[in-house]
């Protein structure tokens, strides 16, 4: 249902308590205490027929005897009356409501599961939103909204944060408060029966008051719905995230704890990565990341290369703990260039040390910290500066605090600091940094940390631009084929696709395999090693051996006939010794791949309980397990996304070469991992894919052996399937248009914001007042990354372009819906020198299209009223044009989807 009605929990003119009392130390007291005296101006209505006033206030026995309709209703009464509650409030016109009561879903038995759809059940019919059961409450301290028994209230503020867990609420409020921190909204979701992060995602990320968007997760239940919520909100500002349960018994501990079954945290990194999110690891770092991203140099921080850091100190300690540190996180100092070094010769003492860390020695003064700031901020290669200060007797730290803050101005790299010390000087010169939003730490590996962070922000926030192909050209693949396979051995019963099953689907996708044959029996066997010739290697063919080196039923390196014969008849005495319950069909006879240079990698897909698919990439080999470097990624992955992936994992320093070993072919390998990526995206059936190993060096990259498991579609893991929508390729379609010819219809991508641009150009500046309802001359950065950068989920907007046209496009009709997709706004835009040859009519009943087929309820768009021709078009289209009350230059259009199917014909003509 996502954000209907949120309106009413987050911004609510009424408040009804159920389950107030005065009884001291009860849950009931202490809500209606923070509520009565929190400042919130509307009216409070506390509700048990026990009592004839709470708080000094009026009490009502029971739902009905409320003389207003609650906007919001906080309930606390036990379990069992709770559904009973909910169908009373809403017959009232009650639309949301925070059940703080526990003993629903987070109890392992059925009957509490059952209370908690009953509660659903009651409020569905009246569009009425649950935050919780089994939660802390909500808080918006800027309308004085304390609907929580916490015992501390927060400070106002720009953050919001919303948490699973009510002792993390209560938490943070009270580590915030000494530290002057304050909240926007702070909502703790308890069980999340209805209202999740996804909701709470898609309110926060519009809302004007909120910054940044700080989460607490222990897993997440509606994964498309997340991805789509948080990609969206990571367009706006600053997702930040701890995730608990990152290891198995704390996972136990969360699922009893809330109720929901956590996936993997591989997996869960993944999705955070790919969504544009930030994660971190406790609270402390928390809001350190949030104090870095405000950073005003952010957004011309890091770049592609953006992990180098150059060191600026007055003590060579301080800078060698925080290489030490940035070393630990994977990051890179930045190189100091002879030009850079020669700068600094002329500005530093002869006793610096002459490279980065670049120490400048302990009497380093403001002048001197200026001095090799300005250098560094213009050095080639330095993506940040961290400067760090150490307290002495000879030089002031306030100073050179200063002098940094005077030379960080209109930086166009990050500058951070860590001024180390806690006297008088030490703050000050904290202080100084605040002011100047510059990001400040205490000691230098937090300094580190916060510098890695905004690394790590930056490659997320590029993540987002990548929209891969749900079919990449590149590739070709015959998936007709492939699903044949899969089919066949479904209608068979099979479970684990045989040798030759895999080896046609992986073919059908394009993987490089060795020359093989399937034969029945040993003396086959050496008819096909001869046929192949050369050295060849035997594998046992078993419906019920998957790993076949764990029971000797892989033999390598036979040369000739007689090689052959024995090794077959030795493989069939240790399997039938190991296994005595396996069948053995036969054996598979493959050309011997000899490439002495090469690496074992592993190329896997496993389905995540929560995310779907999630593929995985790793170093290979018979030891996989015990060597631990692998790394995930949700699909769809292109070529990009797949390069990240390889170089998230150690290996990937092995694959570009070392001492006398060439660098391998890491093109091959990542398009094995978009092949991969691309059979997961077609093939719904497959449940689980091994490659392993696959080889890859200078010649490029060869499967030795895979398996691949499959189920029939309908499962509940199944309903999931992708986390993230593909490039809707399908969706791409080429028209004839009288008076201007032969154009494609396509999807918006990342990509064309340049055309965007470009099209805003060819626009009369009437035209473009029309579109945005003001004078308008170019577009924002963000406004374009907005405008181009969609979930496909839940928007659309369709560009116009003409082959190997130098004007590039011609327009741009988009849709964006409520994440319920009961409404939909259109938008609509038009090179001028096109208007009046139907261009625009097409683009219309294209969206008009999308929009039915996809399932919006109604399709809407302010227009204004002078606006003639676009009034004119919507009225054929069959809208309903209506005028906007408090808008006299505007006029509203609506048209329902149930209806447009007969139009759409006509409309057409």
């Amino acid at each position: 249902m996502s954000i209907r009605n949120l309106d009413k929990l987050l911004a609510p003119k009424s408040v009804a308590l159920i389950g107030a009392t005065p009884k001291p130390g009860s849950v009931g007291a202490v809500l209606a205490r923070n509520l009565f005296h929190a400042g919130f101006a509307g009216p409070i209505l506390p509700v048990n027929p026990k009592y004839p006033a709470i708080e000094g206030v009026f009490a009502y026995p029971d739902v009905q005897s409320l003389p207003v309709v609650p906007d919001l209703a906080v309930i606390c009464t036990p379990p069992a009356t709770v559904p009973g509650i909910v169908a009373q409030l809403g017959a009232r016109g009650c639309r949301a409501a925070i059940v703080i009561s526990a003993g629903f879903g987070e109890l392992p038995n059925n009957a509490g599961k059952a209370l908690e759809q009953e509660m659903l059940d009651a409020a569905r019919p009246y569009l009425m939103r649950i935050v919780g059961p089994n939660c802390l409450g909500a808080m918006v301290p800027a309308i004085g909204l304390n609907a929580t028994f916490s015992h501390v209230a927060p400070m106002a503020g720009d953050l919001a944060f919303v948490t699973q867990s009510g002792a993390m609420a209560t938490a943070i409020v009270d580590w915030a408060a000494p530290r002057k921190i304050g909240f926007s909204h702070l909502v703790s979701l308890g069980d999340m029966s209805d209202v999740d992060f996804g909701d709470m995602l898609d309110w926060l990320a519009t809302d004007g008051k909120t910054r940044a968007i700080l989460l607490y997760i222990e897993a997440v239940t509606q994964a498309r719905k997340f991805m789509s919520a948080a990609r969206a909100a990571a367009r706006l500002k600053p997702v930040i995230v701890i995730k608990a349960g990152r290891h198995a018994e704390a996972a136990k501990a969360a699922a009893s704890h809330t109720g929901a079954l956590a996936g993997a945290d591989a997996v869960y990194d993944a999705a955070f990565r790919r969504a544009g999110m930030l994660r971190v690891y406790d609270i402390d770092e928390l809001f350190d990341a949030v104090a870095t991203l405000a950073a005003p140099a952010l957004p011309g921080g890091p770049g592609e290369g953006g992990d180098r850091l150059a060191i600026l100190t007055n003590g060579g300690g301080l800078g060698v703990l925080a290489t030490d540190t940035l070393m630990d996180q994977l990051g890179h100092l930045a190189p100091i260039d002879a030009d850079t070094q020669s700068k600094l010769d002329k500005v530093l003492p002869p006793t610096w040390s002459h490279g980065n860390p670049v120490d400048i020695i302990g009497d380093a003064d403001g002048a001197r910290y200026r001095a090799a700031l300005d250098v560094l901020l213009q050095a080639p290669g330095v993506d940040a500066v961290l400067a760090l200060n150490c307290p002495t007797a000879i030089a002031s730290s306030v100073e050179a605090a200063q002098a940094v803050i005077d030379g960080a101005k209109g930086a166009k790299i990050p500058v951070l600091a860590s001024w180390l010390g806690g006297t008088q000087n030490a703050l000050a010169a904290r202080a100084l940094f605040a002011d100047a939003r510059i990001p400040s730490y205490e000691t230098p590996d937090k300094a580190v940390r916060g510098f890695m962070h905004l690394v790590r922000y930056r490659q997320a926030q590029r993540n987002l631009m990548e929209v891969p192909d749900a079919a990449p050209e590149m590739l070709a693949p015959d998936p007709t084929a492939a699903r044949a396979i899969v089919d066949a051995a479904l209608a068979a019963g099979q479970e684990w696709l045989s040798d030759p099953q895999v080896r046609g689907v992986l073919a059908g996708y394009g993987f490089a395999l060795p020359r093989g044959e399937l034969v029945a029996d040993a003396t086959s066997a050496v008819l096909a090693a001869v046929r192949i010739g050369g050295r060849v290697a035997l594998k046992i063919v078993s419906p019920q051996i998957l790993h076949k080196s764990d029971v000797g039923g892989v033999a390598l390196n036979l040369d000739g006939p007689r090689a052959v014969e024995l090794a077959a008849a030795a493989m069939i005495e240790r399997v039938k010794a190991k296994r005595p319950d396996a069948v053995v069909t036969g054996f598979l006879v493959q050309e011997m791949v000899r490439r002495p240079d090469a690496h074992e990698l592993i190329l896997g897909v496993s389905e995540d309980r929560q995310f779907g698919p999630a593929i995985l990439f790793g170093q290979g080999g018979v030891s996989v397990e015990v060597v631990g470097d692998t790394a995930m990624a949700l699909p769809p992955l292109n070529v990009k996304l797949a390069r990240e992936l390889v170089g998230a994992t150690r290996v990937s320093r092995l694959l570009r070469g070392y001492r006398d070993r060439p660098a391998a072919d890491l093109a091959a390998v990542e398009l094995a991992l978009v092949r991969l990526s691309q059979l997961i995206c077609d093939l719904d059936s497959v449940a689980e894919l091994d490659i392993n190993p696959l080889l890859a060096d200078a010649s490029g990259a060869i499967v030795l052996d895979a398996r691949i498991r499959v189920r029939k579609p309908g499962s509940k893991v199944h309903a999931a399937r992708l986390a993230i929508e593909p490039y809707p390729s399908d969706l791409v379609e080429t028209l004839e248009l009288d008076g201007i010819g032969k154009v494609k219809l396509r999807p918006v991508r990342p990509e064309d914001a340049p055309l965007i641009d470009g099209l805003i150009d060819h626009m009369s500046a009437e035209d473009r007042r029309m579109r945005f309802f003001a004078p308008v001359t170019r577009l924002t950065r963000p406004q374009l990354a907005r405008l181009t950068q969609i979930d496909y989920d839940r928007e659309m907007a369709f560009v116009c372009e003409r082959r190997d046209d130098p004007e590039g496009l011609l327009g741009v009709v988009r849709l964006a819906a409520d994440p319920d997709r009961a409404r939909a706004e259109y938008a609509i835009a038009l090179r001028s020198d096109l208007k009046g040859l139907g261009l625009g009519r097409r683009l219309m009943i294209r969206i008009l299209d999308y929009a039915k087929a996809r399932g919006v309820g109604e399709v809407y768009g302010e227009i204004l009223r002078e606006n003639h021709n676009m009034v004119e078009l919507c009225r054929v289209l069959g809208f309903e044009i209506k005028a906007v009350t408090d808008e006299l230059d505007m006029v509203h259009a609506t048209i329902a989807m149930a209806a447009w199917g007969e139009r759409a014909e006509a409309a057409a003509q």
